[in-house]
């Protein structure tokens, strides 16, 4: 099987059940906007020190490949593979996270320890992804699941990005605005 195909020479794709639209289409730009996020997330792979962290990010990008074949089939009356249950588990590992995190008093910058700032550029790629699941969702409903799943991705890992700083003994640093 060769890499390339010419078939997107023109500027036009393929969803997954074989329909053609155009790669500036709503739906072909929150599909690039996963794929940059689950991209980031292996980035932030690279930089764990921890096997429980790695599992839990791998696990995720499996999710975001789910969620990309998701949003390429149009057709609502399939399956969907992204559930509620996907996005409870993403609340669990939050509240997990934060339960040994101090409380916020103020907002925080993104930064910190290598891994915490991975950990912040794939939260800001993946509210981008939630963005474009929501511009999407406007123009043609059925993608709610991946508009929730994509926000409590981010609150996830925004909460492992802070725990990364604890972890690491740096401080979170404060937005004085």
């Amino acid at each position: 099987m060769k890499l390339y195909t010419k078939r997107g020479d023109d500027g036009g794709t393929d969803l997954f059940a074989g329909q053609r639209t155009t790669k500036t289409a709503p739906r072909i730009i929150a599909i690039g906007d996963v794929d940059e996020t689950n991209a980031a997330i292996g980035l932030t792979i690279s930089a764990c020190d921890t096997d429980e962290l790695k599992d839990i990010l791998l696990e995720i990008q499996r999710r975001l490949f789910d969620l990309g074949a998701d949003l390429a089939t149009p057709d609502t009356s399939k399956p969907r593979r992204t559930t509620q249950a996907h996005i409870e588990q993403l609340e669990h590992q939050i509240d997990t996270a934060c339960a040994q995190l101090p409380p916020m008093k103020h907002f925080i910058l993104p930064g910190g320890c290598e891994l915490a700032s991975r950990l912040h550029l794939a939260r800001t790629v993946c509210r981008r992804a939630e963005r474009a699941c929501v511009a999407l969702q406007q123009a043609d409903p059925g993608t709610t699941e991946a508009v929730i799943y994509l926000n409590r991705l981010s609150d996830l890992l925004f909460a492992l990005a802070r725990q990364a700083n604890q972890q690491a003994g740096v401080d979170d640093v404060p937005w004085a605005g």
